[in-house]
């Protein structure tokens, strides 16, 4: 997931991007406001953690800001304003959800898969369409060269993972939990195994392959 956050706090905001990178996550952090608000508009951002307290705009008037200009990228408010007022005041600002420090890292990141999960709507007959390959998310269909690809459920997702996240390095750890969930008791070697089959289901011979590793971290797309 690639996040903003906004946060003017030193010391937290490194701590708190560097958990984020470690389950997988994109993290740009700023400190300003104004910087922040800039920033929403020019780069895509899959949920946005506010801080109230910031130089320039403060948290609650960028939420007012980014959503008065029709941008409804989810918004996590993380502050130590706690009182009844302020919860209220965050929301009807335009904030999803609204956490207090200070706060368990556990419950951070079960805020933000959720967040994620009532936000990543999709239309019955989307389509992701990379080069010459289609995913089809309403029928769970893959396409490739105008050749149609069986695929399991778990390849299917954790093909769409990949693919949602063109470009970017994936750790295995987040493959895993985002696939397979946090309980669950597979291992880096049974995800290299899936990657190994999902290449030799989706690549053709002679091209290169869509799927990359990233030595002692995970994979790419």
């Amino acid at each position: 997931m690639n996040i903003l956050l906004a946060e003017d706090d030193e010391r937290l905001g490194k701590l708190v991007k560097y958990m984020m990178e470690s389950e997988g996550h994109s993290v740009d952090w700023r400190v300003n406001g104004d910087k922040v608000l800039r920033l929403s508009g020019q780069k895509h951002y899959d949920l946005l953690i506010l801080d109230w307290m910031l130089a320039g705009l403060s948290g609650i008037e960028l939420c007012r800001q980014i959503r008065t200009n029709q941008n409804y990228i989810p918004i996590l408010m993380l502050t130590a304003r706690d009182k009844v007022a302020d919860r209220v005041a965050g929301l009807d600002a335009g904030a999803d959800d609204y956490m207090v420090k200070p706060f368990e890292f556990s419950e951070l990141f079960a805020r933000i898969r959720s967040l994620f999960r009532r936000t990543r709507v999709f239309v019955a007959d989307e389509v992701l369409s990379v080069y010459d390959m289609v995913l089809n998310r309403a029928n769970r269909t893959l396409t490739r060269d105008n050749a149609t690809v069986q695929l399991s459920n778990r390849e299917f997702q954790l093909l769409e993972l990949l693919a949602d996240n063109k470009g970017k390095v994936l750790s295995r750890e987040f493959l895993i939990n985002r696939v397979w969930g946090l309980e669950s008791d597979v291992t880096d070697n049974n995800l290299d195994a899936y990657i190994r089959l999902l290449r030799k289901k989706i690549d053709i011979p002679g091209r290169p392959s869509f799927i990359s590793n990233v030595w002692g971290v995970g994979y790419k797309f």
